[in-house]
């Protein structure tokens, strides 16, 4: 496989992106973006794209600074089109992914185009999905993702300040969409577990993305 760097047009301006590309020519595709520090080379993203294309499945990956959920939005929007409309690649359909922030970003934009009849999104994965404020439990970030149709895959750390294990898995229980948890036990926001490397960390969250998608879509075996 190979990977190609692109700047995709945002307003009077471009986002850095690396699309990773499998040999074979992929239906699927997945955009992933970071959480609110970091960009396109934060290590999860990386790890993710390797493993998914080492699957058969596009990956893009997109560096978007800012902390406004609005201006991320549009961003991931925009990626989403490029995409969408790009020759090169002739993807049926795509799964939005996001750490974090990123993740709300993604689920946001879903749940802007879920009014219309597009069918190139196909799901949204959500890493380390940031479901309350650091220790405000009460302050629920969950409108988005209950108006959302499309399959959501959470991936979440048991121990995550961000998300309370029980507030998940009773939002999960309200949406519409089909929904799938999988918990990192022991894991806080960030994906660290003590005693264990974060390549161990990373593994089990790349095999929990790569084992859904391959309930959703028809994936290459290595």
């Amino acid at each position: 496989h190979f990977q190609v760097k692109v700047k995709i047009p945002f307003g009077n301006k471009y986002l850095d992106a690396i699309i990773s590309v499998p040999e074979k020519k992929s239906t699927y595709g997945v955009i992933l973006t970071h959480g609110a520090g970091g960009d396109l080379n934060f290590p999860h993203l990386v790890s993710l794209a390797a493993c998914l294309v080492c699957h058969g499945v596009l990956c893009l990956r997109f560096t978007c600074k800012g902390l406004n959920i609005a201006y991320r939005t549009k961003a991931f929007k925009a990626v989403v089109e490029y995409l969408e409309l790009s020759d090169d690649y002739k993807l049926s359909g795509v799964f939005l992914a996001g750490r974090s922030m990123g993740s709300r970003a993604a689920a946001s934009l879903i749940q802007q185009l879920n009014q219309g009849e597009d069918n190139f999104i196909q799901g949204l994965i959500c890493l380390s999905y940031p479901l309350h404020p650091p220790k405000l439990p009460s302050k629920l970030r969950d409108q988005d993702l209950l108006s959302i149709k499309c399959p959501v895959l959470f991936v979440s750390g048991s121990a995550d300040e961000m998300c309370e294990k029980q507030l998940l898995e009773g939002v999960a229980s309200k949406m519409k969409a089909p929904t799938k948890i999988h918990w990192i036990e022991k894991a806080n926001h960030g994906m660290a577990v003590k005693g264990q490397t974060t390549e161990d960390v990373m593994g089990e969250i790349n095999a929990s993305v790569v084992s859904w998608l391959g309930e959703m879509i028809e994936l290459e075996h290595k």
